[in-house]
């Protein structure tokens, strides 16, 4: 198959979803979810979160995709959608995750390192995803993402200010975290 008719396929499942088909929901829903998850993930503090953030923005995709324009990539699209449902949850979250345990925050969980002694990509978010949630999403807003600190702290409704100084503050914990597995594994003398 080539590249024009899995395009003209993709469209022709985006065109039933615009029509409330279910079945092609639920494709474009199973065919994504993996892309969706591992954005959502960046932003909740659980899986429950991930899938409940993850089943909001699918719902808005599912009433938006009259706005869905074709000459553009679907998925960045859809990425914005997922990152703006994650801050949505974490704004309305933002209260009960202050009131987190510093100590289990910055908890290190003894497998993150491979055989080699190296950090893989799974590893390094599961850093990431230690830290304490404001630091974690102006983080993943910032450097993973690619938001600048004005977008972000709109997005969020803080200050530039403490956009940069949480996303400091992360690289920190983190580099503390790397050198710390680094000097365990005898990798740093």
């Amino acid at each position: 198959m080539n590249g024009k008719a899995i395009n003209s396929e993709f469209f022709d499942l985006i065109e039933k979803c615009k029509k409330g088909e279910r079945g092609a929901q639920k494709k474009l829903y199973t065919s994504h979810y993996g892309f969706a998850m591992s954005i959502c993930l960046r932003y909740c503090k659980t899986k429950e979160e991930g899938e409940e953030v993850l089943n909001n923005a699918f719902l808005k995709v599912f009433k938006n995709l009259e706005r869905y324009d074709s000459s553009h990539s679907f998925k960045n699209w859809f990425k914005r959608i997922l990152i703006n449902a994650s801050i949505d949850f974490y704004r309305s979250q933002q209260k009960h995750y202050y009131h987190q345990d510093i100590n289990t925050a910055f908890s290190l969980k003894s497998n993150l390192q491979n055989a080699e002694g190296d950090l893989g990509h799974d590893e390094l978010m599961c850093l990431v995803h230690e830290l304490p949630m404001a630091y974690r999403t102006n983080f993943c807003l910032f450097a993973i993402d690619g938001f600048s600190h004005d977008e972000i702290s709109k997005k969020l409704g803080i200050s530039i200010g403490t956009s940069k100084s949480n996303v400091s503050r992360a690289r920190k914990v983190l580099r503390e975290k790397l050198v710390s597995i680094a000097e365990r594994s005898n990798i740093i003398k």
